[in-house]
């Protein structure tokens, strides 16, 4: 019997666990490129008190443990390259508590954002961290990359939504991270700490979250641009100039949306010359509000260079509109081998990362399909394996990607903005961190996972 297994039965029967390999092998992937690393277990905890004793356990006997909320994480941040434990938090999935009075969610890692969503507008609330994954990725995983998604622009990402973490630490200890307060300034904070910590630190057992009112009514519209720089351009202007913040700002090039209109088999308007699309979200309480504010974008865009705009004519033109943007990254993983680059600069300066990159890929040879949330900046970079040989891919291609991590640190940004660093971004964070930055971080990872047992093998 190995060490692992005799852990797992001496927590019998209050511990759920497989061996075999078939689950094994379902929890050694994830959305990131085609990677798959076997654990030797999967493990699934009904409690935060059962998280503690298996990580109190493994971390006496020095085993590796990775733990896994849906699987969607697109940086391999839970893939188990040594091996060891998945910790799935699949089954610590319960909406706990909705509190009206203070607005805010008392909830398990493995729930859902889709249905912490529902639950929450149940009461008149709304969760408003609105990853593209949201039906699928659960609320754990999200706070362990801080995920942002198509909403960010006007309502942040899941690291403004949380207040209060539970965290299980590997001497076993569960400590709370902060207060169930809107205000804290007492001590460090830890709760910001733990967001994007990729289960490098501790792992979430429970999370008060910031629920907030949702207006009433929501319209798109949808621009298409001849050049990326006036579609990028277009973007920080409507930011700085019109008098209602948009929900919503989405970049999308034209392959992406061809793509993603052929996987889904949804309708989208498309113009022969358009190079660019901007999704514009816009929301209000009022018809009379929206159409205001559709007004005021319609004039703006047309001044900057727009070749056509869309208004949705019915609910269903919306929903799709929606599905095509939100099935991007999935329909792109379905034609080719790929490496998605999370790049995020300063809004300001997207015209000249749109620039840059497509030097670079011309200099490099490779095929790229971008999209993303142009109102942060925040722009999603599929290079596809397509026509190159496997040499290229191995090569040339990482020093492309280098070229693109330098410019975005050139231009002020970095190279993730929600996907975290986990395994394929590794190579590239001494390019944009500082020595001394990074040095402080391994500091604080020996300091709450002195044996090293959390997530091996990753950036840190």
């Amino acid at each position: 019997m190995s060490p692992i297994e005799a852990l797992l039965r001496s927590h019998l029967p209050e511990v759920d666990y497989s061996l075999q390999r078939e689950v094994c092998e379902a929890h050694g992937s994830d959305y990131t490129e085609d990677l798959l690393f076997l654990p030797e277990a999967v493990a699934w905890p009904r409690s935060a008190q059962q998280v503690a004793d298996l990580l109190k356990d493994c971390n006496m006997a020095g085993i590796p443990v990775y733990t896994r909320g849906a699987g969607t994480g697109l940086s391999g941040a839970c893939l188990p390259v040594k091996g060891g434990l998945v910790l799935s938090t699949r089954k610590l999935n319960a909406i706990l508590e909705i509190d009206t009075k203070n607005a805010q969610a008392r909830v398990q890692p493995g729930v859902i954002n889709a249905e912490l969503k529902a639950k929450a507008q149940e009461f008149g609330l709304w969760y408003a961290p609105d990853p593209a994954s949201f039906q699928s990725s659960t609320i754990g995983g999200n706070i362990a990359h801080g995920a942002g998604g198509p909403k960010a622009v006007k309502y942040g990402t899941t690291r403004e939504h949380i207040l209060n973490l539970q965290v299980a630490l590997p001497n076993g200890d569960l400590i709370w991270t902060g207060a169930d307060t809107l205000k804290n300034a007492t001590g460090f904070s830890l709760t910001q700490l733990m967001i994007g910590s990729e289960g490098l630190l501790g792992i979430v057992t429970e999370a008060v979250v910031k629920l907030v009112r949702k207006p009433a009514k929501e319209k798109l519209m949808l621009a298409c641009f001849a050049q990326s720089r006036q579609a990028a351009l277009a973007v920080n202007g409507i930011l700085n100039s019109v008098s209602n913040l948009p929900a919503a700002l989405e970049l999308m090039e034209k392959r992406a949306v061809q793509i993603s209109k052929q996987a889904t088999q949804t309708a989208f308007p498309e113009h022969q010359d358009a190079e660019y699309y901007l999704l514009i979200a816009i929301e209000g309480e009022l018809e009379e509000e929206l159409m205001h504010q559709s007004e005021e974008l319609y004039g703006f865009l047309d001044q900057s260079g727009a070749l056509e705009v869309w208004m949705p004519q019915s609910s269903q033109h919306q929903e799709d509109w929606w599905k095509v943007r939100r099935a991007m990254g999935e329909a792109v993983k379905q034609i080719s081998i790929y490496k998605e680059e999370d790049a995020v600069v300063p809004r300001a300066a997207l015209p000249e990362l749109l620039t840059g990159l497509e030097q670079i890929r011309s200099h490099y040879g490779f095929e790229t399909v971008s999209y993303g949330h142009a109102g942060d900046g925040n722009l999603h970079i599929n290079i596809l394996k397509s026509h190159l040989s496997d040499e290229e891919w191995k090569e040339e291609v990482p020093k492309g990607i280098k070229e693109i991590f330098k410019l975005c640190k050139e231009l002020g940004g970095t190279l993730s903005g929600e996907h975290g660093v986990g395994l394929v971004q590794a190579p590239y964070l001494s390019d944009v961190l500082d020595p001394g930055a990074l040095a402080l971080m391994r500091g604080i990872k020996a300091v709450f996972d002195p044996n090293g047992i959390l997530n091996p093998g990753k950036w840190v």
